[in-house]
């Protein structure tokens, strides 16, 4: 099908053209809202700019086609073929991609937004500031794919593939994350106050500046796992693995880590005004706190654990075992 005929037969109303042969076709900036492509050959076709709302492109080959700064809102790219396309900047906003294929795609700036993403394999691919906020992600593979600063906030993460996935700077606000295998992944700097991340493992996990703040990690593991410069005020970390974990620098006010593990931890200039570290086990551990008023150390156990911490007093260590083995009264 020639351009042309495409276009004057779209003015004239028409809307199915199922299965159209259109492959490098050049349909920059072409105003096919609503049109029906399903199944269509557009292989490396220009559709630069085009506005696609509430188009149907499901199962369409779209192999090297560009669709930079298109908009496709509402549209449906189920089972589409978009390896290799060029989707830089465009809209994509409440669309659906249920098995769509996006091996090698560009998809630098795009705004997937509200999409459905079931599924879809996006194993190494570069999402550098994408917007996936409210996005449904439910089984994607997401494995070794850049991520940092992409927004996340609201996005449905669960059963998603995150193997060696780059998070650094990422939006994760309310996210949930219950569960999931995040061990060795990069969050440097990430937002993730508010997100659920109980009995997820982090397992050395950089989480080095992220903000961490009334979130629960309850029973995670994060053991090894990189917490410098974090800031966990009022998270949850009941019976948390930290075993090993880098804690410098660290604030954590008001957070709670009853019956965590710490042994051998790196406590150094950490803020415990009013933690919970209620039978915390702080075996071996090196505890030097800028701030430890109100924290509570009660029952947990800091046997040879290396302490150099002022104003000690403030603390509460009612029945806590001291590094020479020892009980506080």
């Amino acid at each position: 099908m020639q351009v042309d005929e495409l276009l004057e037969r779209y003015a004239a109303g028409e809307r199915n053209f199922r299965a159209a042969t259109l492959i490098g076709a050049n349909l920059e900036r072409a105003y096919l809202v609503g049109v029906d492509l399903s199944g269509a050959y557009l292989n490396s076709a220009n559709l630069s700019r085009a506005k696609l709302t509430g188009a149907n492109l499901t199962g369409a080959s779209l192999q090297r086609a560009d669709l930079s700064y298109a908009k496709i809102d509402e549209a449906r790219l189920e089972d589409a073929d978009l390896t290799k396309a060029n989707l830089k900047g465009a809209y994509i906003v409440k669309t659906l991609l249920k098995g769509a294929r996006l091996s090698g795609a560009i998809l630098s700036g795009v705004n997937l937004r509200l999409s459905s993403l079931r599924g879809v394999n996006l194993c190494g691919a570069d999402l550098r500031g994408i917007n996936l906020r409210s996005a449904y992600l439910k089984e994607a593979n997401l494995s070794w794919a850049n991520l940092s600063g992409a927004r996340l906030s609201g996005a449905l993460i669960r059963d998603a593939i995150l193997n060696g996935v780059n998070l650094k700077n990422a939006y994760l606000n309310g996210v949930d994350l219950h569960g999931l295998d995040l061990d060795g992944v990069n969050l440097s700097e990430a937002k993730l106050s508010g997100a659920n991340l109980m009995a997820s493992n982090l397992s050395a996990a950089n989480l080095s500046a992220a903000q961490i703040r009334v979130t629960s990690l309850c029973r995670s593991n994060l053991q090894a796992a990189n917490l410098s410069g974090a800031v966990l005020s009022k998270a949850d970390l009941c019976e948390a693995n930290l075993i090993r974990a880098d804690l410098s620098g660290a604030d954590l006010t008001e957070a709670d880590l009853t019956g965590a593990k710490l042994n051998r931890a790196n406590l150094y200039d950490v803020n415990l005004t009013k933690t919970s570290l209620r039978y915390a086990c702080l075996c071996c551990a090196q505890l030097k706190a800028s701030a430890i008023s109100g924290a509570d150390f009660s029952g947990a156990s800091l046997r040879d654990a290396y302490m150099e911490v002022e104003n000690l007093h403030q603390a509460i260590l009612q029945g806590a075992t001291m590094p020479d083995g020892s009980v506080h009264d």
